[in-house]
């Protein structure tokens, strides 16, 4: 009996993912930067350049800011929180973040966030497989600045819509902070 041979080309016909074309190193100021809600997001990593395994990106958001609460149907979102404090809900259940912390929500499950703490939270966002990290390109717009939007009431109209073309749902309003802010 003759013995079959498997090629590179077969192995990657098995595999549901494409392999990453080549290595990708993105600096500390590099990436698209957009505005997304009350959020300037840098894509540091995306399906294109993982192969579609997963998508990243760094966030700046705003003291008490929250998206609505929502549903991902076809990827699980990973946060690795660097700086602020954060109340993530997931389900029926809540957890406080502060730096340092990692919070992962698996697909399928209402969740949300809101900013507890008085300054900006900066946190990265892992999306995986990737591809949804394209949502927040085509919902906001070009950062114009390193710094957060001008404060603006979101388009519900126009976020469903984007929702909705990356396989989410928006299900419920935003979280409220659950402390007050400390004024000085």
């Amino acid at each position: 009996m003759a013995e079959q041979q498997m090629t590179a080309t077969d192995s990657v016909a098995h595999d549901s993912r494409a392999a990453a074309p080549r290595m990708v190193a993105v600096g500390p100021s590099e990436g698209p930067a957009v505005w997304f809600l009350q959020n300037r997001m840098v894509l540091k990593a995306t399906a294109e350049s993982t192969g579609g395994a997963f998508g990243l990106v760094e966030s700046l958001i705003a003291p008490g800011a929250a998206p609505p609460m929502h549903v991902h149907y076809d990827e699980d979102e990973a946060f690795y929180v660097l700086d602020g404090e954060l109340t993530f809900q997931c389900g029926d259940e809540t957890a406080r973040a502060t730096r340092g912390s990692f919070v992962f929500l698996p697909r399928g499950v209402p969740h949300g966030f809101v900013v507890e703490s008085d300054t900006p939270v900066r946190m990265l966002t892992l999306l995986v497989p990737g591809g949804s990290e394209h949502m927040f390109v085509e919902g906001g717009r070009p950062a114009q600045h390193d710094g957060l939007p001008p404060i603006a009431p979101p388009d519900i109209p126009q976020l469903q819509r984007v929702a909705q073309k990356y396989g989410n749902a928006i299900v419920g309003p935003p979280m409220t902070r659950s402390t007050p802010p400390v004024r000085t």
